[in-house]
């Protein structure tokens, strides 16, 4: 198992898995759409696009396990006429192809980075999420993602490949994009935001945080076969959010109250909805069933974690 394939290596979660590996004695390949520089001491498999024809022979060559990030993700301005077919066009079929040719080829266990969007959107008054609930995914991407846990378990159980399913929530980190990033520029550049009055929970999980957990998965044996939800272990109301990057960039926290109401209204008029129901809404989770099964922690406290988010915009000019 010394040699570990990484798909999507090059992204913002991939790459710091990779360095956790490294870091920690494994050989590391790095399946590529096309040709990349990459850190000394990964390898490359360029393999082109992923899909259901994907030829993963070259790429899986002695590979022992793979971890699979590469998706096609959350796309702001859709262009396809059907996006759920592009989703399973990646995401189902591309998964399938991969972990098909992975079982054939000797592999011994592949942990699959999927969504917390496969358990539902809100956890508004419910409680959080745990890998019992039934899935419940409303968006194309979330749906892609229970579809190809769906498989993968297919395909663990016809053959010796050993699957493990890791659903994280808000990944935050150097090189978030997203709601949480245009947050980060906001509180860097001094701009007020108009959020001090919403009381909600979200759970978090640190890029540092979340590439332990899939090494853990990657390595524990009690983890085959297994669901893990992934989070920080402390969830933040979005006032509480902004005021601990604040503080990691030695800023003030620029909050000011406006009636949640008239965000989500607001939010709904400038075709905005669905990012402001996540800045107003709740989504916790219960990641208890890795530290019981796994033993495992998280290593970087959310303060830490937030702090180094923080810097890392401020080291890049607030960009």
């Amino acid at each position: 198992m010394n040699v570990v394939l990484v798909t999507g290596a090059t992204g913002f979660i991939g790459s710091e898995v990779c360095r956790q590996l490294l870091d920690r004695g494994w050989r590391v390949r790095a399946a590529l759409r096309r040709a990349f520089a990459l850190p000394t001491g990964v390898e490359s498999a360029v393999v082109g696009d992923i899909g259901a024809d994907t030829d993963w022979s070259a790429a899986l060559d002695g590979v022992g396990a793979v971890i699979h990030l590469a998706a096609r993700v959350h796309v702001m301005h859709e262009q396809a006429s059907d996006p759920l077919n592009e989703f399973r066009r990646v995401n189902v079929a591309g998964t399938s192809r991969l972990a098909t040719q992975a079982a054939a080829a000797g592999v011994g266990r592949l942990v699959f980075v999927s969504s917390i969007k496969v358990n539902g959107e809100s956890t508004d008054e419910r409680p959080p999420f745990t890998e019992t609930d039934p899935a419940a995914p409303v968006d194309p991407y979330g749906i892609s993602k229970w579809e190809a846990e769906t498989e993968l378990l297919r395909i663990s159980a016809a053959s010796h490949l050993e699957v493990a399913i890791v659903r994280p929530p808000l990944v935050y980190g150097p090189g978030v994009g997203g709601n949480l990033r245009r947050i980060l520029r906001a509180v860097a550049s001094g701009l007020p935001l108009p959020f001090a009055s919403i009381d909600n929970r979200r759970s978090l999980i640190g890029v540092w945080n979340l590439a332990d957990l899939l090494l853990c998965a990657l390595t524990h044996p009690r983890a085959a076969g297994e669901i893990f939800l992934a989070a920080d272990g402390r969830d933040l109301s979005t006032p509480a959010l902004i005021r601990g990057l604040a503080a990691g960039m030695g800023r003030p926290a620029r909050l000011f109250p406006v009636p949640q109401g008239l965000l989500t209204a607001l939010g709904r008029w400038s075709g905005r909805g669905a990012e402001m129901n996540r800045l107003c809404g709740s989504l916790e989770v219960d990641a208890g069933k890795a530290r019981t099964l796994l033993g495992w922690e998280p290593p970087v406290a959310v303060e830490d974690g937030l702090r180094r988010t923080a810097q890392a915009i401020l080291g890049n000019g607030g960009g």
